[in-house]
């Protein structure tokens, strides 16, 4: 049996978390920042959790 292979794009953007979640970063961040406000951009640094209805896939996604 051949080893599993991980979808490369999902390895790029979610990660598992030690409580067994998938964290994921947040849109929106990339460029024309200079017309976001500094608490708006700081809100999105921090790392969400996937949703509920997408846990399935992302898991398929990682072996």
């Amino acid at each position: 049996m051949p080893k599993m292979k991980s979808n490369s794009g999902a390895a790029k953007r979610f990660s598992k978390s030690s409580s067994g979640e998938y964290k994921r970063a947040q849109s929106h961040r990339r460029h024309i920042l200079t017309k976001k406000s500094t608490k708006r951009k700081r809100h999105l640094r921090d790392y969400m959790t996937v949703s509920k209805a997408d846990k399935s896939l992302v898991k398929r996604m990682l072996p």
